[in-house]
């Protein structure tokens, strides 16, 4: 699972927590921080949990960095992660600092909470959907951007996107990495979400599988959508198939969540995840909270199987523009349509 779940001696509570850590991926010290805050919470929302009692910050300081470098960047990524866990509803009271070769930044996240707050990862049954809250393609655009600087790189992906287009697509990536999944988990309550995971390391096909393994029921994921940032599909072609994004296994950071729903309520779902205001009091015990604004995708379905995850060989590829963008939403606009059998010819 995506967090550890410890039934506790007191009350028929239990304790839920996680913890992770990586390196640096984007140049912005502050952006960093707030995408390591988003990725430690991240599996508390794969769990409906949309409440953090308490989070510590990891932090490794790399000892190639002069004083001036220290001062100036490690501040910025501490308040990048505190700023995140603020917005989250929480706050960081502690952690651990130590010199390590290289900057590593992480956390970990603790609630006490009751079983009816949780959503265990294992009930798929044939019929539901599968829905995705972000785009997938941030290790695509963020080894893009840096690849404006490496001649030979540049030149096997020029011809398919412009530096301006990199740019965007960089500062979307980012955006989307440090977008709190809070709405998602809160909305797996009130649509019924039968299970989730977040999209981290191991790809949506990584994680898809995963998560099939951990079913009650013999279920299998069928994956027929692929939402990924605009023009990072061309990138990954160009570049000889770089990554495997077309085939699932690129690694996100901070991804969307994955989740399992009934077939009646995906739609639902995914309108009010695109809504401007929506409603958590009921989930989060407070007055109402403003939505993120996010798209959420129908990518596949649910049907009786072994225990498996695939995705279909020639996949709709939904290009996804960066937001303020005048590129066409061409498909991406069609987050909340049918289910993906009912789109497909």
């Amino acid at each position: 699972m995506d967090s550890c779940v410890i039934p506790l001696r007191h009350g028929g509570l239990s304790l839920v927590q996680t913890t992770d850590f990586f390196y640096p991926l984007v140049e912005d010290p502050y952006m960093m921080g707030r995408i390591a805050c988003a990725n430690v919470l991240s599996d508390l929302y794969a769990m409906g949990i949309t409440e953090c009692d308490n989070m510590l910050m990891l932090l490794s300081i790399s000892q190639k960095m002069n004083e001036k470098e220290r001062d100036q960047v490690m501040p910025l990524m501490m308040k990048g992660f505190r700023d995140a866990a603020e917005e989250a509803g929480t706050s960081v009271t502690g952690g651990q600092t130590v010199i390590n070769p290289w900057i590593i930044v992480g956390g970990v996240a603790s609630v006490v909470c009751q079983p009816n707050d949780f959503i265990m990862p294992d009930s798929a049954i044939p019929g539901d959907v599968l829905v995705l809250t972000k785009p997938l393609g941030t290790q695509v655009a963020v080894n893009a951007h840096q690849w404006l600087d490496i001649p030979e790189k540049w030149n096997k992906i020029k011809l398919v996107i412009s530096r301006e287009e990199v740019e965007q697509a960089y500062q979307e990536a980012m955006l989307n990495m440090a977008t709190l999944n809070r709405t998602a988990a809160a909305l797996m309550h009130k649509f019924n979400a039968h299970a989730a995971t977040d999209v981290t390391g191991f790809g949506i096909i990584g994680h898809a599988r995963n998560l099939a393994q951990q079913q009650k029921n013999n279920v299998a994921f069928v994956i027929h959508n692929l939402p990924i940032i605009s023009k990072m599909a061309a990138i990954s072609k160009a570049g000889g198939n770089l990554f495997g994004l077309l085939q699932g296994t690129s690694s996100e950071t901070s991804g969307g969540l994955l989740i399992c729903l009934p077939r009646e309520q995906a739609a639902r779902f995914c309108a009010e995840m695109k809504s401007s205001r929506v409603d958590l009091s009921g989930a989060m015990g407070q007055d109402g909270g403003a939505g993120d604004g996010q798209q959420a995708w129908i990518i596949g379905i649910v049907e009786k199987g072994n225990r498996c995850a695939r995705i279909i060989d020639k996949p709709r590829i939904i290009e996804v523009p960066y937001r303020g963008s005048v590129v066409s939403a061409q498909e991406g606009s069609n987050n909340n349509a049918s289910p993906p059998e009912v789109q497909l010819t």
